[in-house]
C-alpha cells in the first residue's frame, strides 16, 4: 500500500483562513443584523417609492435629487396628518381624565357614576384600603421599566430617520447603484438580470400599492360603522384599524379586537353590530378584494407567505410582517428564473405560480 502524500502546509493555511473568514463573516452579520434589516426595509421603500420620482423626473423633467425631495415631503405630510388624526383625540381624552379625575373619585367614593356603581359592586374601595401599601409598592415596581420604555422609543426613532436616509440616498443614487451593479456581471447575463430585478420591482410596488388600498377601504368601512352606531372616537379606531390591517394575515382580525371590544364598553347592541360588521367585511375582503389585489401581483404559496410573515415579525417586526409577502414574491420570481435556466428552458420572460404564469401577466400591465 503506497503511502498517503502529506498534505501541503499551504493547503491547510488556505483552509483555517477560509474557515476563520466564514466565522469572522457569521460573528460580523450576526453584529451588524439591524443595520442590515435596516438597509432591507430602506431598499423596499425605495422599490415602492421610485416610480413616482421616475414619473416626475420623466413628466416634470425635475432633477433626480429634487423629484425625490418632493416625493419625500409629500410622505411626510401624509404622515404627520395621520399621526395627528390619531394622537389628537388621544390627547384630548387624556387631558379631560386629568381635568375630571377629583370628580371622578368622589363619584367612586360616593357610588355614582360607572365608576362608583363598580366600586360598590365589587367592593374595590375596602379592598384598596387593605392593600394600600401592596399597591404603593407595586406601582413605584411599575415605575422603574419607565428607562426601557424611553429607551425603546429613542431606538425607534434613530431607526426610523436612519431608514429614511437609506431611503432617499438609494431612490436618488438607485440608477447609478444598478449601473454599477450590472457592470460587474457578464455581459451574457446583464438583461436577464436586469429583466428579472424590473419584475421584482413591480412586484413589490403593485403589492404594497394594492395593500395600501385595501387597508383604506378597511379603516373607512370602520369609520362608516363606528359613525352608525354611535362608538365614540371613530377616527381614531379606524386609523388603528388601517394600520393593523397592512399585516398580512391576522391584520383585520387584529383591528377588529379591541375595536369591537370598546364597542361593546359603549353599548351592547353597538358591540353586537361591530361584530356582524368585521364578520361581513372580513369575507368581503378575503373574498372580493383580496382576489381582485393578488390577480396584479405575484401570487405566492399560502404556506410561503405565513413562513415569510413570521420571518419578517422575528426580524423587523411591524415593518417586517408588511415587506415579507412582497419578498417572498421576489424570492420565488428569481427561483423560478434560476429552475429555468437550470433547465436549460429559460423563458423569454420569468414565471410565478404553480401555473407558471408570466410575471407581466400576474403583476398587470406597466401603465407606462
Amino acid at each position: 500500500m503506497a503511502d498517503r502524500e502529506p498534505v501541503p502546509w499551504r493547503t491547510i493555511f488556505a483552509w483555517v483562513g477560509v474557515v476563520s473568514a466564514t466565522y469572522l463573516g457569521f460573528l460580523l452579520v450576526r453584529a451588524s443584523g439591524k443595520i442590515i434589516a435596516w438597509v432591507v426595509v430602506a431598499a423596499f421603500f425605495a422599490v415602492i417609492l421610485a416610480p413616482a420620482v421616475d414619473f416626475l423626473q420623466g413628466r416634470a423633467r425635475m432633477p433626480r435629487a429634487t423629484a425625490t425631495a418632493v416625493v419625500f415631503a409629500l410622505g411626510l405630510v401624509a404622515v404627520s396628518l395621520l399621526l395627528y388624526a390619531f394622537v389628537k383625540p388621544v390627547v384630548e381624552q387624556t387631558n379631560s381624565f386629568v381635568d375630571n379625575l377629583p370628580h371622578y373619585v368622589d363619584d367612586a367614593q360616593h357610588g355614582k357614576g360607572a365608576i362608583g356603581k363598580l366600586v360598590k359592586r365589587y367592593n374595590l374601595d375596602n379592598y384598596v384600603r387593605d392593600n394600600r401599601n401592596r399597591i404603593q409598592e407595586n406601582l413605584r415596581q411599575a415605575a422603574a421599566p419607565a428607562l426601557d420604555v424611553a429607551r425603546g422609543i429613542l431606538d425607534t426613532i434613530v431607526a426610523l430617520l436612519t431608514i429614511s436616509v437609506l431611503t432617499f440616498l438609494l431612490i436618488m443614487r438607485g440608477p447609478e447603484l444598478c449601473t454599477g451593479v450590472l457592470g460587474l456581471l457578464p455581459e451574457r447575463h446583464r438583461e436577464r438580470v436586469r429583466s428579472v430585478a424590473a419584475d421584482s420591482a413591480k412586484a413589490v410596488s403593485g403589492y404594497m400599492l394594492g395593500n395600501f388600498l385595501i387597508s383604506v377601504v378597511a379603516g373607512s368601512a370602520t369609520y362608516v360603522a363606528l359613525r352608525v352606531v354611535g362608538v365614540p372616537y371613530p377616527e381614531v379606531l379606524a386609523l388603528f384599524v388601517a394600520f393593523t390591517d397592512l399585516i398580512p394575515l391576522v391584520g383585520a382580525t387584529l383591528g377588529a379586537i379591541p375595536t369591537v371590544g370598546l364597542a361593546f364598553l359603549h353599548s351592547v347592541p353597538a358591540g353586537v353590530v361591530m361584530l356582524i360588521f368585521y364578520v361581513i367585511y372580513q369575507q368581503f375582503e378575503n373574498h372580493i378584494l383580496q382576489v381582485a389585489v393578488m390577480s396584479k401581483t405575484v401570487q405566492v404559496n399560502p404556506l410561503t407567505v405565513l413562513l415569510s410573515v413570521l420571518v419578517g415579525v422575528e426580524l423587523v417586526g411591524f415593518l417586517g410582517a408588511v415587506l415579507a409577502i412582497p419578498a417572498a414574491g421576489i424570492i420565488q420570481v428569481i427561483t423560478r428564473d434560476l429552475f429555468d435556466e437550470h433547465r436549460r428552458q429559460l423563458k423569454p420572460e420569468p414565471t410565478v405560480g404553480v401555473d407558471e404564469r408570466p410575471v407581466s401577466e400576474a403583476a398587470g400591465d406597466d401603465p407606462r
